[in-house]
């Protein structure tokens, strides 16, 4: 159990690796950031001491983590080898990263620890994905690795040309899954501690556009049933990994009682999906990893208000005024610099019962 002062080291420099760091902070640890010196690494304004310097400089990282007690990650792209030979106790090991960051392989890791996964098949090559096509004529084809929020992927549909798909991927090692008709999404973020207790938050109804998450509300589109399965079949890959810290897994929920619910991914890290957390829970998401990383118990996860998180996107953060007139509007907004279009510039949680605002 890592004491009060303690180093808390954070591979990222992002909004993620920023509300990690205060929240750090707000349980008397010292903050280190590392991240490349080209990023917009918002999370540098509130750590005691940075290193600017390409994720793949092993030097660099070897130096960063003698200088932390414990070492965790914002995003699951991490270089796996920059961390091979540290000594320093990294959290959540890298053997979640080697999962999570190729959709062929998290797919089978998902499927071997009892997570129903939909059909999918690799692709290498325009040959390879029009073979696969005829298995799966409806569907999208993924990059096996990289990709997210909607980036590195192509939409398949009977009349897609293959190599123009295969293309617009960048040619890469890729994974063709077949399009879920699902009735909605959900996922379920868990924190899982030092000693293997873990504790789940409730499960939200997740709207995405373009590929990009834009708002977590309640209720959840599934009944506690199914999420008490959900929770155990997470608990388990947690348990496979020997995970410390707080993981998100995505869910399509199907509405076929044989099936309903199936697994998208899983992200190592604290996630998108659970920043409802910050103002509804009872111990939010980010506080939840740093206690788990620093081998301190678990706080509670019971939800405490009904919240929409609503995600201010590119030009969305012009809107912050507007939202700041609403006294049930709390506003994080994570300080970069530029707005781009698909850019997630802060997210706002709209707090409703049992909180009384008169």
């Amino acid at each position: 159990m890592l004491p009060i002062g303690a180093t808390i080291g954070i591979v990222g420099g992002g909004q993620l690796g920023r509300m990690l760091g205060l929240a750090a902070l707000d349980l008397g640890f010292r903050v280190h950031v590392f991240a490349p010196p080209d990023g917009d690494n918002v999370a540098f304004a509130i750590a005691h001491d940075t290193v600017a310097a390409p994720y793949e400089d092993a030097a660099a990282m070897a130096g960063f983590a003698a200088g932390v007690d414990v070492l965790t990650y914002e995003f699951e792209n991490v270089p796996v080898g920059a961390l091979e030979g540290i000594a320093t106790a990294i959290r959540p090991a890298p053997a979640a990263l080697l999962k999570a960051q190729d959709r062929l392989v998290e797919k089978a890791f998902l499927a071997q620890c009892g997570l129903p996964v939909g059909p999918h098949l690799p692709v290498a090559s325009v040959a390879d994905l029009d073979a696969a096509r005829a298995q799966i004529p409806d569907g999208f084809l993924k990059a096996r690795r990289l990709g997210y929020d909607g980036k590195g992927q192509a939409r398949i549909t009977p009349e897609t040309d293959s190599e123009a798909a295969f293309a617009a991927i960048g040619g890469a090692p890729a994974i063709l899954e077949e399009r879920i008709p699902f009735v909605a999404e959900t996922s379920l973020i868990l924190a899982r501690g030092a000693d293997g207790a873990s504790r789940a938050y409730a499960m939200t109804r997740n709207t995405h556009e373009a590929g990009i998450l834009r708002r977590t509300d309640f209720p959840s589109p599934i009944d506690a049933a199914l999420a008490t399965t959900a929770e155990r079949w997470v608990a388990d890959l947690c348990e496979a990994l020997d995970y410390v810290g707080v993981i998100g897994v995505e869910f399509f929920v199907t509405g076929d009682p044989a099936q309903p619910l199936i697994a998208n991914e899983m992200a190592p890290r604290v996630h998108n999906t659970g920043h409802w957390t910050m103002d509804g829970a009872a111990t939010c998401q980010f506080e939840n990893h740093i206690r788990a990383i620093a081998g301190w118990p678990l706080g509670s996860t019971q939800r405490t208000a009904d919240i929409t998180m609503v995600n201010l996107i590119g030009d969305d953060i012009d809107e912050l005024p507007a939202h700041l007139q609403n006294p049930a509007a709390l506003p994080h907004v994570y300080g970069k610099r530029e707005t781009r279009a698909g850019r997630k510039m802060g997210h706002v949680n709209f707090i409703a019962s049992p909180v009384d605002f008169d």
